[in-house]
Parts: C-alpha cells; structure tokens; sequence
C-alpha cells in the first residue's frame, strides 16, 4: 500500500550542526540558550533535532557555510505560483530542494556552493541572491519543489 509522506529536508542540511531559531524579525536564536545567534559563531549553533524541538522564537534557521549555500529570489511567487522570469530561472533548477520564503512570495534554492563573498542581481527583472557563508537562511518546512543539494 502507499503512503503519502511529507518531503523531508534532505539530509545534507539535517546532518550538519549549523541549526539555529529564528525570531519573527527574522533574526538568529541559539537554539540551546534563546539568545542571539551569530552566523559566524558555531557555538551558537545546534543540531538539526535540537533545534526543530526547541521553542525559542518562531522557526528555524540554516546558517550557510561547509559547502552548502542558498539562491534568495524575491518577490517571485504570486499566489504561489512563479512569475514567467522565476519560472524560467528555475528550470535551471529542476531537481534542488527549494522552499518558500517567510514571506511567501520568495523562494530558497538549496544546494552546494563553494565558500565566497554573497551576490546580490537583477536577472531579467528577477531579484537574485547567492550567499555560502556568513549568513544564515530561514527554512519554512514549505516545500516549493521537493529534490536534493545539488550544485548551485
């Protein structure tokens, strides 16, 4: 018989202790204490299990770095569905885990990216960011595309 299961983060992000919580303004939480994380401070940051069980803020966050990074598009989604310039972006994409943004009309695309200084263009009228240190990306839990971390 088939069950239907939720897609799961892939396990790349879940194997790495660089898990934080996130405030509702979007900033860094230690998952262990509640005060504030720092992207650039591993003792800040937690395992994956330890930070989707605490309850310090409002969600969780990935702090980028050891090879994976992320793509921000903004302002891409209406009503959940890609604009034309995200869609055609995407389909450069078309087997990496990408989640919703906070906001809910952004969009995460998750892969490996070596370590360097992050971007930020206009792509055919397409905000586009790259970040792979430094910093750290909400994870929604809402799954735009289910896939892997693949190369950015």
């Amino acid at each position: 018989m088939y069950h239907h299961r939720r897609p799961q983060l892939p396990a790349e992000l879940r194997e790495r202790a660089r898990w934080v919580r996130r405030d509702a303004r979007k900033r860094p939480l230690d998952a262990i204490t509640g005060k504030s994380a720092s992207s650039t401070n591993p003792s800040t940051w937690a395992e994956y299990v330890e930070a989707k069980h605490a309850t310090f803020g409002v969600g969780l966050g990935f702090v980028l770095g050891d090879g994976i990074g992320c793509i921000d598009l903004d302002h891409c989604l209406d009503d959940g569905v890609p604009t034309a310039e995200c869609a055609r972006y995407l389909a450069d994409y078309p087997r990496h885990y990408v989640e919703v943004s906070p906001s809910g009309d952004g969009l995460h695309i998750w892969g490996t990216l070596p370590e360097g200084k992050g971007t930020r263009q206009i792509i055919r009228g397409l905000s586009v960011e790259r970040y792979s240190i430094g910093r750290y990306i909400t994870i929604t839990g809402r799954v735009y595309q289910a896939g892997r971390i693949l190369p950015l």
